[in-house]
């Protein structure tokens, strides 16, 4: 079942393409319009639970909250856009496609070749969500798409359980064994998130969601 956002979501994130294209550098007589509702139909394959329009909407919001923290954020926004363009649960190159994809569709769309390659080099920098010191544009991208792990509790749950139903297909142990090495990966990392905003706003309750989360997965392995 196809995951169709809502005709005046729709239409807000295809108003939203069409003015991020234009802020890119597309050549005003290319009509960016197809390409948008390409990237939308992709983004609303029934394969997908969390990776839906919702996420791609969630993570554009939280780009305007940080966008005063990007060097270009036409080219980061254009990221959000492809970064989970090429979605498959059951793969692991997702984002290199998702990337090749941008390139293919941003020279067609007569984007600037220097911002192309930048929006590439994003879209793959979601593999490791790693930034280097500096890279404000990527920590813009990475905080966005992370900062789901600083929901309210129950919008926490609400992502947990649609990650977990992309998984269906896995057994309910080894997606437990995965999903906790997930967890302890990230609760690992010095920090999740590199922004100055959400350093201050998202790391602390990202945490709290993230150990409790590996909390109920240890019990529910004891207890099966």
């Amino acid at each position: 079942m196809a995951h169709t956002p809502e005709p005046e979501a729709h239409a807000r994130l295809r108003a939203r393409w069409h003015a991020t294209a234009a802020a890119a550098g597309a050549p005003a007589g290319r009509d960016p319009g197809p390409y948008a509702d390409r990237l939308l139909a992709a983004w609303a394959e029934p394969q997908r639970r969390y990776h839906t329009t919702a996420h791609l909407a969630d993570v554009l919001a939280r780009i305007d909250v940080l966008a005063p923290y990007a060097a270009d954020r036409a080219a980061v926004e254009l990221a959000a856009w492809f970064h989970d363009a090429v979605y498959r649960p059951d793969r692991s190159e997702n984002e290199e496609r998702s990337a090749a994809l941008a390139e293919r569709a941003l020279r067609e769309l007569g984007i600037p070749e220097e911002r192309v390659a930048e929006v590439a080099r994003l879209v793959r920098l979601t593999v490791t969500h790693d930034p280097a010191p500096g890279d404000t544009d990527g920590e813009v991208l990475c905080d966005a798409d992370l900062a789901v792990l600083a929901g309210e509790p129950d919008a926490y749950a609400a992502y947990a359980t649609a990650v977990r139903a992309e998984y269906g297909f896995v057994p309910d142990d080894a997606f437990r064994t995965g999903r906790a090495a997930v967890l302890r990966q990230l609760l690992g990392l010095p920090r999740l998130f590199r922004t100055p905003y959400g350093a201050a706003h998202w790391e602390a309750p990202a945490r709290r969601n993230l150990a409790a989360e590996l909390a109920e997965l240890t019990d529910q392995e004891v207890g099966a």
